[in-house]
């Protein structure tokens, strides 16, 4: 299907929009007036850079306060439209998008809103243009798609249609399958959008929360399922007015918009992507640092033995269990401290994985290997973190990165552990970002995003998944300062018993973060405890949470450059994370700094 965004929903000047549109895969744009008056481009030569960028001009827009006026007031915006008609003609559009009334002037009365829409678009029609009338979720009194289509159809003139907008028809709670009795030919254009659920003035949602399908809670998909079943042949078009969007780059910004539209073809059942690959569980975690020696005090006192050696670079692969960490002293390590770089995720098809990455928008890193290397393939994530496709000796048909390391002397560990999940910091501008990426091209499930207080506002966290919980990625962003370390990336380790964990990892001279006292006070008035089982808690710092599945104790260690690690006791049934100590953690960790 034929792809098209709105230049609202991207920052920069409009030739910078343009650009990352066309370079992200759209065909297509709808010109929005302000860009287009903030240019110093005419529109002729517009037109001419969208041609050079294989753009189509879809939609003008938009044309405000036109209707149900007082026949004065409609001979000024005629005069007014026909001067937006010449533009159009030069800037190469063949549709404009007029918005229902919001002016006081207008009236309440379809048949004169359907008389001078009709003499609109006889006006139109002389310029081949057609009117696209679309219904605003506020409009004064016209807010409802089916009200719209009825002063349309009253109107009966070929050259005005409709234009169905998912924000406005889903904002408001209407019934979508009505859609389905408008004629796919009068549907003159589709914009999409998204939103997070909010309780909130209309107006203010659609003007700053929007966000690409799949980013929100709307049944996007649903809706256009409707549109399709009468015909419509227009583009999939993206409508977003979203404060974070228009602060970010437009490159990436754009891409994240056009994989959102190809997960909602896949939906449709209407795309050509690769099936999801999901992951099985987490190979390893990559820590990159200009400073071995702390990373392996702390590895260490954790309990890991140093097992092995990469052949051919400064990398050392520390395991406990079935949980695997790589220290990397390489040319990568990062000047500001030791930091989580990479996850290496455990893959039934890694080929196929990466195929599917690829038709996704996240291309195959390129990679510095030996020809003896194992061929493991890597895309990046949107903070940067880099996702490697595993078949760690699952099959010997499939390369085993455990291959480019030699053995190096050492006493195995007696405690077994597991990586729990790893919790990611996303750069403010990505959040919904890197929910939509890990949901398509890993295939993971993501769960309720959740508010957490932390020193300096809120941090909004959300979980993504796979079906049995052994891959679990916390992806979290949050008001803290860039330079600060309290929203540093963390591995949770899965132990048997966190109590013996902690005083193990205390014993062999690791700092655990400790907790306030009065938080383990809050602990005994809500819950009961064994005999001395609060005391030990309070002694090391362990945190605690019950839900209906179980229970889970868990406690940190302090933060070694921007990284830390969490020890984790989770019954089976418990599927969180312990969200409701997070700001008790996020304080203590603050003091801390």
């Amino acid at each position: 299907m034929r792809t098209s965004i709105a230049t609202v929903s991207l920052s920069g000047s409009l030739t910078e929009r343009l650009t990352a549109a066309s370079r992200a895969g759209f065909g297509g744009v709808e010109v929005f007036e302000n860009d287009l008056l903030a240019s110093p481009l005419p529109p002729r030569e517009i037109r001419a850079r969208c041609v050079d960028l294989g753009l189509t001009v879809d939609l003008y827009q938009p044309m405000r306060d036109i209707e149900a006026v007082p026949g004065d007031e409609f001979a000024r915006n005629l005069r007014r439209a026909r001067h937006k008609f010449e533009l159009m003609r030069e800037l190469g559009a063949d549709t404009v998008l007029v918005c229902s009334s919001v002016s006081p002037l207008a009236m309440d009365d379809d048949g004169l809103a359907a008389e001078q829409l009709s003499r609109l678009a006889t006006l139109a029609q002389d310029f081949g243009v057609r009117v696209a009338y679309e219904a605003l979720a506020w409009g004064r009194h016209v807010s409802t798609y089916d009200h719209a289509w009825r002063i349309v159809e009253a109107a009966g003139h070929p050259a005005l249609g409709t234009c169905l907008d998912s924000f406005h028809i889903l904002s408001r709670g209407s019934d979508p399958k009505g859609i389905e009795e408008i004629p796919g030919e009068k549907i003159f254009f589709l914009q999409l959008a998204d939103a997070p659920l909010l309780a909130m003035d209309v107006l203010q949602w659609s003007r700053h929360y929007r966000c690409f399908p799949g980013q929100g809670g709307f049944d996007v998909a649903g809706l256009v399922r409707h549109v399709l079943r009468t015909g419509y042949e227009g583009p999939l078009s993206l409508e977003v007015f979203n404060d974070v969007f228009r602060q970010a780059e437009a490159g990436p910004t754009a891409v994240d918009a056009h994989r959102s539209l190809l997960v909602l073809q896949e939906a449709l059942g209407a795309g050509e992507l690769p099936a999801p690959v999901v992951p099985t569980g987490v190979a390893f975690a990559e820590l990159v640092t200009p400073d071995a020696e702390p990373v392996s005090a702390l590895l260490g006192a954790l309990g890991f033995a140093r097992t092995a050696r990469h052949r051919s670079k400064p990398v050392d692969l520390w395991e406990r269990g079935t949980a695997r960490i790589l220290v990397n002293t390489g040319p990568a390590a990062r000047r500001d401290g030791t930091g989580l770089a990479a996850i290496g995720l455990e893959s039934p098809d890694p080929r196929a994985a990466a195929r599917r990455a690829e038709a996704l928008l996240a291309p195959v890193l390129p990679r510095r290997r030996a020809p003896e290397d194992a061929p493991l393939d890597a895309v990046a994530a949107p903070d940067g973190t880099e996702l490697f496709f595993c078949a760690t000796g699952r099959d010997p048909e499939l390369p085993d990165w455990r291959a480019d390391f030699t053995d190096v002397p050492h006493t195995p560990p007696a405690a077994p552990a597991h990586i729990d999940h790893l919790a990611l910091t996303q750069p403010w501008h990505q959040y919904d970002e890197a929910a939509l990426f890990h949901r398509s091209v890993l295939g993971l499930h993501a769960q309720e995003s959740v508010d957490v207080a932390d020193p300096y506002g809120l941090l909004r966290s959300r979980a993504v998944t796979n079906a049995d919980g052994s891959v679990r990625i916390a992806l979290g962003v949050g008001a803290a300062p860039a330079d600060d370390t309290l929203h540093a990336q963390h591995i949770a380790l899965a132990v048997p018993d966190v109590v013996a964990a902690a005083r193990a990892f205390r014993a062999a001279g690791g700092g655990l973060l400790p907790i306030p006292a009065n938080y383990h006070d809050d602990l005994a008035a809500r819950y009961e405890f064994a005999d001395g089982e609060l005391e030990t808690y309070r002694d090391l710092g362990i945190l605690y949470d019950r839900e209906t599945g179980g229970v889970f104790r868990h406690c940190y260690t302090r933060t070694v450059g921007r990284v830390f690690f969490e020890l984790v006791e989770r019954d089976p049934g418990y599927r969180g994370y312990g969200a409701q100590n997070a700001p008790v953690r996020l304080a203590a960790q603050h003091t801390r700094r």
